[in-house]
């Protein structure tokens, strides 16, 4: 276990940002179940909010494996807090203050649907870069799947900017929630 104090300050600036986005994103979810009756819920909007909260629990678990980073640069500092204010962002863009200026939450999350995937698309891209500045040997342990994966999920979010296509959407976040799951558990549980 690394007591770095760089490290330890680090986690602790990316564990309250992290918070802050797993804040909104339980109660904004908790808002369905305080007035049931009062908004119906968007199966594709509900979706991208448990999306977000396996890729925070994911980043969370990810972010224990720093201590191995040696030395830090603020370069990967920065990176490192630009993707978990991006993740955070996300999480705003899904859940706003109110929707008075909207009919539900189909209405606001197809109006939101440009600003939250091209944020979605930047946090992939954020990550291309970040993996790239921890070194040549960190991004090929990864494999030629990590690559494919960010890069499908950069082209995916980009259509998903376009269209309002319900079968395209629904599809979209089904396969990001079980790809997800699936790569969570086949690179910390499955071959441990």
């Amino acid at each position: 276990m690394s007591t770095d104090p760089q490290f330890v300050h680090i986690r602790i600036v990316l564990g309250i940002v992290l918070g802050l986005a797993l804040t909104t994103l339980l109660k904004g979810l908790a808002r369905f179940v305080q007035h049931p009756g009062r908004e119906r819920i968007y199966g594709v909007h509900l979706g991208w909010a448990v999306s977000m909260f396996v890729l925070l629990t994911h980043f969370w678990w990810w972010e224990f494996r720093l201590i191995h980073v040696h030395p830090w640069s603020f370069l990967s500092y920065a990176f490192l807090l630009l993707y978990v204010v991006v993740l955070f962002l996300l999480c705003t863009l899904l859940f706003p203050d109110d929707l008075a200026d909207y009919q539900g939450w189909r209405d606001y999350f197809q109006s939101r649907r440009g600003w939250f995937f091209a944020i979605m698309a930047a946090s992939y891209l954020i990550d291309f870069v970040d993996t790239a500045i921890k070194g040549r040997a960190y991004f090929a342990h990864l494999g030629p799947e990590y690559p494919f994966r960010n890069g499908t999920m950069i082209l995916l979010s980009l259509a998903a900017m376009r269209t309002r296509s319900e079968l395209f959407h629904r599809g979209f976040v089904a396969g990001a929630i079980l790809y997800e799951l699936s790569w969570i558990y086949r690179r910390y549980d499955y071959l441990q």
